[in-house]
């Protein structure tokens, strides 16, 4: 079981918040509107608390919901308050047309984190290459791209606890191209695939 802060009132997390309470873990939900927080809190159920805006999280892990542009805000303003915490970052920085990255040099919403975040927090990417209805609904692989291999073994029991896979890509470095897979779903559900009934897997041969 894990202790789990969510950061943000959205779709995705009221998803993560569904499937993290389903799978046992204990949640906390911290949003700008204490009471769009609290309205969230209760239709979660399972004990699920709210927190203040800003203050320290009560989870061990904090994912941040919140839209790409909002992430390294609000990741600064709560500053000293993530010290030692397990930071997931789960945004996709889409250009205007959905065909890129906003960002144009080589790094990731991420890396901006870890440069905003105390220095003992370790800052991991996940859930970004996967539609909400398909992380409500469905059984997709959870990619994870991170530095410190306690904060991703973590997050990994995390994502198990959902009854979700998850698989290792490396180093927080990794995570521009996790967003660049983030580009890549929405190209396949406007083009190949056509629909958004789907995610991204990994398919091993037999042995």
């Amino acid at each position: 079981m894990s202790h789990i802060s969510i950061i943000g009132t959205g779709n995705m997390a009221r998803t993560i918040g569904t499937r993290a309470v389903a799978g046992g873990n204990t949640v906390e939900i911290m949003g700008r509107d204490r009471a769009k927080a609290a309205d969230l809190a209760k239709a979660l159920g399972g004990g699920t608390t709210t927190g203040d805006w800003g203050t320290a999280p009560a989870g061990d892990i904090v994912v941040v919901a919140l839209l790409y542009d909002g992430v390294v805000p609000a990741v600064t303003q709560y500053g000293d308050t993530l010290a030692g915490k397990v930071v997931v970052d789960i945004s996709n920085p889409f250009n205007a047309t959905f065909d890129g990255l906003a960002h144009r040099e080589e790094t990731s919403i991420a890396q901006e984190i870890a440069k905003a975040a105390p220095a003992d927090a370790h800052v991991v990417k996940a859930f970004n290459t996967v539609f909400r209805h398909v992380l409500e609904k469905g059984r997709p692989d959870i990619f994870l791209a991170g530095d410190d291999p306690r904060a991703k073994a973590s997050v990994g029991a995390f994502v198990e606890s959902l009854g979700l896979r998850p698989l290792d890509v490396g180093g927080l470095k990794m995570a521009h191209w996790l967003e660049g897979a983030g580009v890549i779903t929405v190209g396949l559900a406007n083009h190949g695939v056509g629909n958004l009934d789907f995610a991204l897997s990994v398919r091993e041969l037999p042995g």
